[in-house]
């Protein structure tokens, strides 16, 4: 059994379908692969397009047997909020105020430059946005750049038939992204929109998804367990953006 299946395994935390503190690994039985998602912030941008790629593949691990917990930065408000907005099951997620589970289990804190005067919030504002220029965030600036060039070797993000809605651009039909270059593969500025979207989601509710500041760096990390907790497959996140480790198509350690 591994190590660090019994960090999860020994781990309490707030479970947000009920509010109440409960061991992680609460109802986890008669599983064939076990999938322990250890996100940043709720708001971050990687913990919600890591639950939109797990709607929206959803098929995969559900053909696959595999059970799902969750465990982002936050209070409760924070994952009834993301519960919403993803769909993600509330009872499969959990919050973790203090990422204290993050800090168990070794995750990168992020850059952690501290600059005299500054209060944690504002120093994590600081690193925040270095890490977004690429500075402690190998990565970042590339998949940025992705997002708005496209990528032939993603799958396309978003339905013909589907309409977006990312403030400030009006409504839109996904048929729209076929100008910028075709279909059947992520195409000019589709992922970039859907980025917009979160982000238009989490800054008109801010004080909700980011009650404490002081953890906007924290990172997080994937990890995939056989019924035994024998660990099958790991990433850890090494900056923003980098949830995965084939960002074309995130959950493509599923398939293996």
């Amino acid at each position: 059994m591994s190590s660090i299946y019994e960090i999860f395994s020994t781990s309490q935390r707030q479970r947000v379908s009920d509010g109440q503190i409960v061991p992680i690994l609460s109802d986890c039985t008669d599983y064939k692969r076990l999938l322990i998602l250890v996100w940043p912030q709720l708001g971050d941008f990687d913990s919600l397009e890591y639950a939109w790629w797990l709607e929206k593949e959803a098929a995969l691990w559900q053909n696959a047997g595999i059970t799902i917990r969750a465990i982002g930065i936050g209070d409760r408000n924070s994952g009834l909020k993301f519960a919403e907005y993803t769909k993600f099951r509330q009872d499969w997620l959990f919050v973790d105020p203090k990422a204290e589970l993050h800090n168990l289990l070794g995750l990168y804190r992020g850059l952690s430059l501290k600059l005299p005067g500054f209060s944690p919030g504002q120093n994590a504002w600081l690193n925040l946005m270095l890490m977004c220029a690429g500075v402690g965030s190998p990565g970042t600036l590339a998949e940025v750049l992705r997002g708005y060039l496209g990528d032939r070797k993603a799958p396309q993000l978003i339905a013909e038939e589907e309409t977006m809605q990312a403030r400030p651009l009006p409504p839109f039909r996904g048929s729209l992204f076929n100008f910028a270059g075709g279909q059947g593969f992520q195409r000019p500025f589709e992922l970039a929109t859907l980025r917009l979207r979160n982000m238009g989601q989490v800054l008109g509710n801010w004080s909700t998804y980011i009650p404490d500041s002081s953890y906007l760096t924290q990172r997080g990390g994937t990890f995939l367990f056989d019924n035994q907790g024998n660990l099958l497959y790991e990433h850890r996140d090494r900056g923003i953006l980098g949830f995965a480790e084939n960002m074309s198509y995130p959950p493509a350690f599923l398939r293996d």
